[in-house]
């Protein structure tokens, strides 16, 4: 059976060590090049919308650098009530963020892109999960944040380090709350191989 792409060929446009690790699961080795571009210029008020504009821009980023390369790109956000959760600026964002989401069940999307620049087009794909808090109560996040594994976490939060003492329910695709859906990306990677991009 053919690989899914080869290893030469694919470059992760992500400095995240779990997107890493996760898609270490389905391909043996592959190269990363951070995407340097700025999230915050993507404007979009639906969070679908703004996970998958996110993920095309990191993907075009990288590109435009590596462009014989195949470029996986995705972005994570975290949505409360319409709210679109990122990254937390510092402590006091973040402490907000547990806040709104204690005892409340949010959407966590991941947005995904593929593009090889040489050849033009790009596909693009997301996923959904839902995660329900417990009530958190404030020593519970505070003792969180004192570990710092808030940052850099969309929604404030790593689910594979505070599992059951924040999570009462997750509905969907775990690995997407981590921060790669992995069935999806093995899926559009196949579909980027057979030639299928967005709008042909």
């Amino acid at each position: 059976m053919a690989p899914i792409v080869r290893p030469e060929e694919l470059i992760l446009a992500s400095a995240s060590p779990r997107r890493r690790e996760l898609l270490a699961r389905i391909i043996p080795a592959f190269r990363v090049v951070p995407s340097l571009a700025d999230e915050s210029s993507v404007r979009k008020a639906d969070p679908v919308s703004f996970a998958v504009a996110a993920a095309i821009l990191k993907a075009r980023d990288v590109g435009d650098r590596n462009p014989g390369s195949i470029i996986l790109a995705a972005d994570t956000i975290v949505s409360l009530d319409g709210e679109i959760f990122g990254k937390p600026a510092h402590r006091d964002e973040a402490r907000a963020t547990l806040r709104k989401l204690s005892g409340r069940r949010h959407r966590v999307i991941t947005g995904v892109a593929l593009t090889r620049m040489e050849e033009g087009g790009i596909l693009t794909g997301y996923e959904e999960s839902f995660v329900r808090f417990r009530p958190l109560d404030e020593r519970t996040v505070e003792s969180y944040l004192d570990t710092e594994d808030h940052v850099d976490k969309a929604g404030s939060y790593a689910i594979q380090e505070v599992n059951d003492a924040f999570v009462e329910e997750l509905v969907g695709d775990y690995d997407n709350v981590v921060g790669l859906p992995l069935r999806l990306v093995r899926e559009m990677l196949e579909r980027f191989r057979a030639g299928e991009r967005d709008g042909a």
